[in-house]
């Protein structure tokens, strides 16, 4: 039911090597109108990504050491040299990188990119090589989804197929990824079951429950009760 990161990820991924210089790594960037980009040896595999942030942050440390360097003494100096004397994406990239597979879930791949705080995840092969990448807006993709496609959705895989509910008994309306859930069901359980189901279809953005249970029967069954006007029981 839920899109996985095969679907929305990039396959013409633009790429480094570990030896790439700075000053093409600026050029990929500026070219492809990217803020990052992975690194991958000769195998394929990622092995770091770089960013705007690394290369700005390399630049930062550049512009505060170098006036200071006359100032020093002989071993910061050399401290110093070695930290801002880096010229490949080997020695500027961000590593380990953090990766994802093509059937992991969205909503997961959202997950990881807020814990680990980065703006995009090569996808990896089962032997760790790269096969695309996703970005934010790669993800949000799910929230263009129109609000029909949405109620169709729950209808069909939550309401029929995972609950088994009748479609005449449960209502669904969407409006701008706003799901509101209306009826009755069979037994208390299915109400916070439908509202999980529902939250998990790509592109909701809420759910609003408006579920009840069926009243259950008296003793003697739905219609128990005098069958004249007036009559009793005797």
């Amino acid at each position: 039911m839920a899109r996985i990161i095969g679907e929305v990820m990039t396959r013409d991924v633009v790429q480094a090597h570990p030896e790439t210089p700075f000053k093409d790594l600026v050029r990929l960037l500026d070219r492809h109108r990217i803020s990052g980009l992975p690194v991958v040896d000769e195998d394929d595999k990622v092995v770091g990504v770089i960013s705007e942030t690394d290369l700005i942050h390399h630049q930062a440390v550049r512009s505060t050491d170098l006036p200071a360097r006359r100032f020093r003494l002989a071993p910061p100096r050399r401290r110093s040299a070695r930290r801002t004397a880096a010229r490949t994406a080997q020695e500027l990239m961000s590593t380990p990188a953090v990766t994802v597979h093509p059937e992991q879930r969205i909503t997961d791949a959202a997950r990881v990119m807020e814990r680990h705080g980065v703006e995009r995840l090569p996808v990896v092969d089962e032997e760790d090589r790269l096969i695309g990448i996703a970005t934010r807006r790669d993800l949000l993709r799910v929230f263009l989804r129109t609000d029909d496609e949405i109620r169709q959705e729950i209808l069909d895989a939550v309401a029929t197929h995972a609950l088994g509910l009748p479609t005449h008994e449960v209502n669904v309306s969407v409006r701008d990824g706003m799901v509101t859930l209306q009826g009755s069901v069979e037994q208390r359980a299915d109400i916070p079951s439908a509202i999980r189901l529902a939250y998990r279809v790509d592109g909701v953005v809420g759910v609003v429950n408006g579920l009840n249970v069926h009243p259950a029967p008296g003793p003697l069954g739905p219609s128990a009760g005098p069958t004249e006007p007036g009559g009793g029981h005797h």
